[in-house]
C-alpha cells in the first residue's frame, strides 16, 4: 500500500502528458504479467481520465482479448468508432484485427470497407477480397474488385493504380471461371498497355471463349527460338581444364592427413594447448620471515654440500646439550668421588632431585 500511494503521489505531481505515458506503460506492464483484474481496473479509470486518447479504449480492448472476449472487444470498439468519426480509422483497423484473429471473418471485411482513406488501396483490397473467399462470399469479392476499379478509373492521382487492380480483378475472374468478364479485362489492360503479362493471361482466357481471338492475339507474342535458330547458334567456346600443379614432392594419391586449422593461431589459443605442470618435487622452505634459500646454481658450483640453516641450528643445540651433560658428571664426580660417564648415570645415582642439587653446586662454582 505504501509503495501504491508513493507511486500515486509522483504521479499527480507530473504533467498530464507523462501522467498518460506512465499509467499506459503500468498498464502495458500489468498486461503482460498477465495481471488482469489490475489492468482491468487502471484501464477503466484511464478511459474516464483521458477521454480524448485514444490509447486506453485500445487496452482496453486488449484486455478483453487476454479475457477471451473478443465479441466485447470488437463492441467497444465499433461504438468508440461511431463516437469519434475522426478517430475511427485507429479502431476500425483494430476491429478488423481483433475479428480477424478470432476468426470473424465477416466483421472484419466490414471494418475495412468503412475507412474510406484506404478502402481502394491494393493492400486493402486484396485483405478484403481473401476474407470474401474464406466466408465463401464470391459475388462480394467480386463487387470489391469492381468497385475499386471504378475508383481508380476516376481518380486523379499521379500514383495510380488501375493497372494492378485491374490484373488482379481479371486473375480472380479467370480462378472462379468467369472467364468473358475476365476477358474484357484482360482486352482493356492490352490496350491501355502492351504489357507481356496481360497479353499471356489474354490468350489463355479467349483459348476458353473465342479461339479466334486467341491465335489472333497469340501472333503479337515473341516467338520461342525454333530448331533451326538454336542449331545456327554459335557454340560457346569450350575452355581447356588444365592440370593442376603441386607441390614438388606431394603424391596426389596419398595426400596424407590434413593441414591442422589452428595453425595460424598461437599455441596458447590452440584446443590442443596444455600448460606446463608445476613440479610437485620442489623443496618447500621454511624459515624466519626475510628467509631466502640458496639458488640451486650456488649449491652445486660450491666445494661441499650445503646444509640449510634449520640442520645448523639442530647441530649447535646437540653440541651444547652434550657439553652441559658433560659439565654435569664432572661436577658430580668431584663431589661424590665416583666416575660419571653423563648425566644419566647422575640421575640414577641421585634421582631427579640430585640431579638439580649438582646443577646448583655448578651455579655457586661459577660464582
Amino acid at each position: 500500500m505504501e509503495a501504491s500511494s508513493g507511486w500515486l503521489v509522483r504521479w499527480s505531481q507530473n504533467s498530464q502528458s507523462s501522467r498518460r505515458k506512465q499509467s499506459v506503460n503500468r498498464a502495458l506492464l500489468l498486461i503482460h504479467a498477465n495481471k488482469i483484474d489490475q489492468a482491468r481496473e487502471l484501464v477503466t479509470a484511464l478511459v474516464g481520465m483521458f477521454p480524448d486518447s485514444v490509447t486506453p479504449v485500445l487496452l482496453q480492448a486488449a484486455v478483453l482479448v487476454r479475457e477471451n472476449k473478443a465479441g466485447r472487444a470488437e463492441e467497444v470498439l465499433g461504438q468508440f468508432a461511431g463516437k469519434s468519426p475522426d478517430k475511427s480509422k485507429v479502431f476500425l483497423l483494430a476491429r478488423a484485427q481483433v475479428a480477424a484473429a478470432a476468426g470473424h471473418f465477416q466483421v472484419a471485411a466490414e471494418s475495412l470497407s468503412k475507412i474510406s482513406d484506404i478502402q481502394h488501396m491494393p493492400a486493402t483490397v486484396a485483405t478484403i477480397v481473401t476474407l470474401k473467399e474464406r466466408l465463401g462470399d464470391i459475388d462480394g469479392a467480386e463487387v470489391v474488385l469492381d468497385n475499386s476499379i471504378k475508383w481508380w478509373s476516376n481518380a486523379m492521382t499521379e500514383d495510380n493504380k488501375l493497372t494492378v487492380i485491374m490484373q488482379e480483378a481479371a486473375a480472380f475472374k479467370l480462378k472462379h471461371g468467369r472467364q468473358k468478364e475476365a476477358l474484357e479485362l484482360f482486352e482493356e489492360l492490352v490496350k491501355k498497355n502492351s504489357n507481356v503479362d496481360a497479353l499471356v493471361g489474354l490468350v489463355t482466357t479467349a483459348a476458353h471463349v473465342n479461339v479466334e481471338k486467341a491465335e489472333a492475339y497469340e501472333k503479337k507474342l515473341k516467338s520461342l527460338p525454333g530448331y533451326d535458330e538454336i542449331k545456327n547458334k554459335d557454340k560457346t567456346k569450350m575452355k581447356r581444364k588444365r592440370k593442376p600443379r603441386y607441390p614438388k614432392g606431394f603424391d596426389p594419391a596419398n595426400p596424407g592427413p590434413p593441414p591442422d586449422p589452428e595453425r595460424w593461431l598461437p599455441k596458447r589459443e590452440r584446443s590442443t594447448f596444455r600448460p606446463r605442470r608445476k613440479d610437485k618435487r620442489a623443496a618447500h622452505f621454511r624459515g624466519s620471515q626475510g628467509a631466502v634459500a640458496r639458488d640451486k646454481q650456488e649449491a652445486g658450483t660450491s666445494d661441499g654440500p650445503v646444509r640449510s640453516s634449520g640442520a645448523d641450528n639442530a647441530d649447535t643445540k646437540a653440541t651444547n646439550s652434550k657439553s652441559s651433560q658433560a659439565n654435569n658428571s664432572k661436577a658430580a664426580s668431584q663431589h661424590t668421588g665416583c666416575s660419571f660417564r653423563n648425566s644419566t648415570d647422575v640421575k640414577l645415582f641421585y634421582g631427579e632431585r640430585g640431579k638439580n642439587k649438582v646443577a646448583n653446586i655448578l651455579a655457586k662454582d661459577a660464582r
